[in-house]
């Protein structure tokens, strides 16, 4: 199969979807791999690096032109007219995103592959898991840094200081993107509770120091909130718009000064008061809040981000360039990544966000 990878083109999006050995694994499978010129220097990888194991360079025209795409994030407005019928696979995030990028997916009949909906044989989202990590662990750095008072916020350090813990922070959601929040802000000091919907996991999330987990209730979580220094927005529900599980009227309860780090933005922010922000503009203020909603917080750390998703979509990658579009029927996990095909929405929980059942019919139909 022809493959292409494009430059990413959103804000400080330094991120590449294949790495140069992962074009030398692809190559070595019999296929052609065609990477836009500069699409991995932000990563450190030279167009030498990609040539030396077999790629072509080129233009973003001759990434675009192959049969499937590898990409990292959403194709953005710019883009829409490379669309053209081919595979795609990248982060979607249809239900989180304009509705004029789905638009354009059915009416050029392209095949959208989201990694953030691909399953395992467990039910998990191996994809999405790695970026999930990254941004987890992120939040609590990001929220430090805007807590401090020279940033607008109302002084708090994240940490220890001779003994005693200082700063209370909220968690929301007790998946990857929570345990990672919960790690980096127990290990700086703070004290930490974690809201979740799966109490079975509370000893593994309580065996960190400083850390105590609560079933997430409305009541529990405006509670928590009047109190808190920062709030981390960790809520998922795969390919679904996020739900807002943090008021307005919490958010202007809040302590002046305190931050927000809504890390559910891809799927249209788990906090009623977010709204997407970039890497060039990563914050705004609401009710004397700093919300940080930055939608590809992972970007700031390229390299690694990079090295941690390839190693996880490169096994998929092959399959579907050996086999196409068989290859991913054949396999009911990896055929939950399709988002849209022949002009049709493929996942439910997109069309209900989209408000486009009518064009919703599930694939394959054996399913």
């Amino acid at each position: 199969m022809k493959i292409g990878t494009p430059k990413e083109i959103k804000d400080n999006e330094n991120r590449v979807g294949l790495t140069p050995a992962g074009v030398a694994t692809l190559c070595a499978a019999g296929h052609e791999v065609v990477v836009e010129r500069g699409a991995g220097t932000g990563c450190g990888f030279t167009d030498a690096d990609y040539v030396a194991n077999g790629a072509v360079s080129g233009t973003a025209d001759d990434a675009w032109r192959q049969q499937l795409i590898v990409k990292v994030k959403e194709p953005l407005e710019s883009e829409y007219q490379q669309l053209d019928g081919q595979l795609v696979f990248t982060y979607f995030h249809l239900a989180g995103v304009p509705l004029a990028l789905t638009s354009a997916l059915l009416d050029s009949g392209t095949t959208a592959i989201a990694y953030e909906t691909v399953e395992d044989a467990g039910g998990r989202l191996p994809l999405l898991a790695p970026m999930s990590a990254i941004a987890g662990s992120m939040a609590p750095l990001m929220g430090a840094y805007y807590l401090a008072k020279f940033t607008g916020g109302r002084g708090t350090l994240l940490g220890t200081v001779l003994g005693a813990h200082h700063g209370e922070v909220a968690v929301i959601g007790d998946g990857v993107v929570g345990k990672h929040a919960c790690d980096v802000a127990s290990a700086l000091g703070a004290r930490v509770t974690v809201f979740g919907i799966t109490p079975q996991r509370a000893a593994e999330f309580e065996r960190r120091p400083n850390v105590r987990y609560l079933l997430s209730t409305p009541d529990g979580i405006a509670a928590r909130l009047r109190e808190a220094d920062l709030v981390v927005g960790a809520v998922l529900r795969a390919g679904a718009r996020a739900p807002h599980v943090v008021t307005e009227a919490m958010v202007a309860a809040m302590p002046q000064g305190s931050v927000i780090v809504d890390v559910s933005i891809d799927q249209g922010g788990c906090v009623a008061t977010s709204r997407p922000t970039s890497h060039s503009a990563p914050v705004f203020v609401a009710h004397g809040v700093t919300h940080y909603c930055v939608t590809n917080m992972p970007g700031a750390y390229p390299r690694t981000a990079t090295l941690a998703l390839t190693a996880a979509t490169l096994p998929y990658v092959l399959k579907l360039a050996d086999g196409g579009l068989a290859a991913v029927a054949a396999d009911s996990g990896f055929a939950k990544g399709v988002n849209t095909l022949a002009g049709r929405i493929r996942y439910e929980a997109v069309a209900d966000a989209l408000r486009l059942e009518r064009i919703y019919e599930p694939w394959p139909a054996t399913r």
